[in-house]
């Protein structure tokens, strides 16, 4: 998940979401010059996270996918999902 542009109060309301969640854990935080970038471990999560930030900030979402891997066992497609909220406010670097 990419959070742009670097933002306190939309990181907080993120890490606080993902505390509540006991089934999720964030894997690697990023902080980048232009914003975060949060790498969790469940896509499902991190799609309900995105309405959450739509309802509660002012910004547009991108939602990309990548195929990943074909499961061994199931011969299904694995993807990896990339998303990105941008917030629709300017910013003085």
């Amino acid at each position: 998940m990419q959070l742009r542009p670097r933002d306190k109060e939309l990181l907080n309301f993120t890490l606080n979401q993902v505390n509540k969640d006991p089934n999720v854990a964030i894997a690697k935080q990023i902080d980048h010059k232009t914003g975060y970038d949060i790498y969790l471990t469940s896509q499902r999560f991190a799609q309900q996270l995105i309405r959450k930030l739509r309802s509660s900030f002012e910004g547009t979402v991108k939602i990309s996918r990548k195929l990943h891997t074909t499961s061994r066992v199931t011969s299904k497609k694995v993807y990896r999902l990339t998303v990105c909220f941008r917030l629709n406010k300017t910013i003085d670097l």
